[in-house]
């Protein structure tokens, strides 16, 4: 078994492709998800697919062979040719992918570093794939131990101790723009994590929110929650010509800002479009000012740059955990332990037998004859025993009996490593 990462990030690709990979939908995630599955190669996999990143995680037999088929269906979608797809991706496998996963959980492949939105889309990336059945134990595996690691990097660093996203660097940018957004009118449109974020920003700055969205209800309970008004979608193409701020990131596979409802203003409008696939497209408007997810790259270089030393300490724990994990699977190999319970056995035997042979309980003539009989009967008692180990070995629970057996067979908490148990991933993942 290997783990195989491909990634389309924006360190190797634009908006516009990565627009074209998106998956915005259940729907399309779930297509997505059952073909990659549907590959002789692949056996589990997840797919990530953010305003920054499209990448597909998985587990497979032959690394060249699932990759082939990964590009080729993503191609097939994008109508991007295989070519520009292999020259664009990064391509990780096995202990790199693993290095990749955990660095991507800990924030530190963000464009920007420390942001905390990337954990929890890890988290639902992860949660659909495992309720929809494209992933299990291999890969639930390693998902635990990514957001193990992000813990660590987290409590080890101060990373992420003044929490940004993309939503706080656009206001950021508005304000330098602006100077001030007090007493200002902004547009929020959607309710996502990022539209809150922006929204709570912006109030906090003393502008007048407004919020609107596709449902009204969820519009309205994001106003009242954040302490601004809700506006009814089918005001749009009013809004639009009238408020100064707009901010927009929505679900929607087309854009729902476009020329035709675009109007000239004699005032500035300033326009940042959060969404992957964006949500504005125009051609007309002189007086608009329009900023997009790879508009924010200054911003972002002087986060990153401000954080280098808490990076290069979240590396190291990356590093190291990438180690342990590995170290970690190694454990789970049944037939070592198996191995162990039958010498333990055995042991025990011989001992029993010199101790009977001692005492004179049975003559010393029939001592093979004892230890015979007593290998015996160890090897039937632990014959069913064993068979269901071994059952188990490819089912969920495999590491919950392994970390079981390791726990019995050495009898010390400080040799047990730590305990996995798939069918629970989701819970200890959300911490419940």
């Amino acid at each position: 078994m290997h783990y195989l990462n491909i990634s389309f990030s924006h360190k190797n690709s634009t908006m516009e492709v990565r627009e074209k990979l998106s998956y915005k939908d259940d729907l399309s995630t779930k297509a997505c998800l059952g073909k990659l599955n549907a590959g002789e190669f692949i056996n589990e996999s997840i797919l990530i697919s953010t305003c920054n990143r499209m990448e597909v995680f998985c587990s497979c037999s032959d690394i060249a062979a699932a990759t082939k088929h990964i590009f080729e269906m993503l191609s097939a979608r994008s109508g991007i040719s295989i070519d520009e797809l292999e020259g664009r991706a990064d391509i990780f496998d096995d202990s790199s992918a693993i290095h990749h996963v955990f660095s991507v959980a800990s924030s530190l492949d963000s464009m920007v570093v420390g942001e905390t939105q990337i954990a929890g889309q890890l988290k639902d990336a992860f949660r659909f794939s495992y309720d929809n059945g494209y992933c299990g134990q291999k890969l639930a595996r390693a998902m635990h131990h990514a957001f193990k690691c992000a813990a660590k990097v987290r409590n080890a660093t101060d990373i992420s101790s003044k929490p940004v996203s993309i939503a706080s660097v656009a206001v950021a940018k508005l304000k330098s723009v602006l100077e001030s957004v007090e007493g200002k009118k902004a547009l929020v449109i959607g309710v996502g994590e990022m539209s809150e974020i922006t929204a709570k920003h912006l109030i906090s700055g003393g502008a007048d929110v407004y919020i609107m969205n596709r449902t009204k209800e969820k519009a309205l309970k994001l106003a009242q929650e954040c302490g601004a008004e809700a506006l009814d979608i089918c005001e749009l193409p009013k809004a639009v010509n009238e408020f100064e701020i707009l901010f927009t990131a929505t679900s929607a596979s087309e854009p729902i800002i476009t020329d035709e409802i675009i109007k000239p203003c004699d005032f500035d409008r300033y326009w940042f479009d959060m969404a992957l696939p964006r949500d504005i497209n125009y051609h007309k408007g002189e007086r608009i000012n329009l900023y997009v997810i790879d508009d924010l790259k200054n911003i972002v270089d002087e986060n990153i740059s401000s954080r280098e030393d808490s990076a290069r300490k979240a590396h190291g724990i990356i590093g190291r955990s990438t180690v342990e994990f590995f170290e970690w699977l190694n454990t789970l190999n049944i037939e070592p332990m198996i191995k162990e319970i039958y010498q333990k056995a055995f042991e025990a035997a011989r001992l029993e037998t010199q101790r009977v042979l001692k005492k004179g309980y049975i003559p010393k003539e029939y001592e093979a004859e004892i230890s015979k009989m007593s290998e015996q009967v160890l090897k039937r008692f632990l014959h069913e025993m064993t068979s269901k180990m071994r059952s188990v070995s490819e089912e969920s629970k495999a590491d919950m009996v392994t970390s079981a057996l390791q726990f019995l067979i050495k009898k010390d908490k400080n040799d047990m490593p730590d305990t996995y148990k798939c069918e629970h991933a989701l819970n200890i993942i959300e911490g419940k």
